[in-house]
């Protein structure tokens, strides 16, 4: 088991909107809700974030500029098509799961791919 809980944002319609209206490819099929989602990011917190739902409202509120920009920049990294970035903005468009249990079943050490040595 480790020592951290999980953090999901799934994206909500008026997300899946900005990102089929920000910079649509000549001829592209809009992508779904159901895409959008079916691969999401995680974010690993700490395990006294997962505590309460009260708990991961006060982490959402000190840290959702992070996490807006951060799922943005997955879809466009030009950030003069992102649109303006409010807490409002960021309930509208994103449901927030927490997961309190995480299981590694690997049995190996966990590597940051992106330190350096």
């Amino acid at each position: 088991m480790l020592n951290r809980s999980a953090l999901l944002l799934r994206y909500k319609t008026p997300a899946v909107q900005w990102i089929n209206d920000a910079d649509p490819a000549p001829g592209s099929t809009p992508i779904t809700e159901a895409e959008v989602n079916r691969d999401r990011t995680v974010y690993l917190v700490s395990d006294e974030v997962a505590e309460s739902l009260e708990e991961v409202r006060r982490w959402i509120k000190a840290n959702w500029r992070n996490l807006f920009e951060s799922e943005l920049e997955e879809w466009y990294t030009d950030p003069a098509l992102w649109p303006k970035r409010t807490l409002k903005r960021f309930d509208e468009w994103f449901e927030v799961e927490c997961h309190s249990v995480m299981i590694d079943t690997q049995g190996t050490p966990i590597i940051d791919d992106e330190a350096s040595d």
